[in-house]
């Protein structure tokens, strides 16, 4: 029962570390890829905007259908690992307090 416990708390940090590393990656990519889009997201009216309002907008450009209509296959992918790695990551959480409740 412990290694079941474990197992889901250890997958659910590796979950939530790959939910904010797949931001990362997918800023990078736009960078180098196509840097006329990463220039949407990081300037605000022709001039550079700071670390938070960046992260603000990389934030709705991962929830709007705009990265998918790059047709970029690599940044596609990562938004996928992104969107659905919080989930899982909760589920493990959720899973492990669960398992934790019925050994009570």
């Amino acid at each position: 029962m412990i290694q079941l416990y474990l197992s889901l708390l250890l997958a659910g940090v590796a979950c939530f570390l790959l939910h904010f590393g797949a931001q990362y990656r997918i800023a990078s990519l736009l960078r180098h890829r196509h840097p006329n889009e990463w220039k949407i997201i990081s300037e605000s009216d022709g001039q550079p905007t700071n670390a938070v309002r960046t992260w603000m907008r990389l934030q709705l450009a991962l929830r709007s259908p705009v990265l998918p209509a790059l047709e970029d296959q690599s940044v596609t992918r990562w938004r996928m690992a992104w969107r659905y790695s919080l989930w899982v990551a909760w589920l493990c959480w959720f899973g492990a307090l669960g398992v934790q409740y019925s050994a009570r």
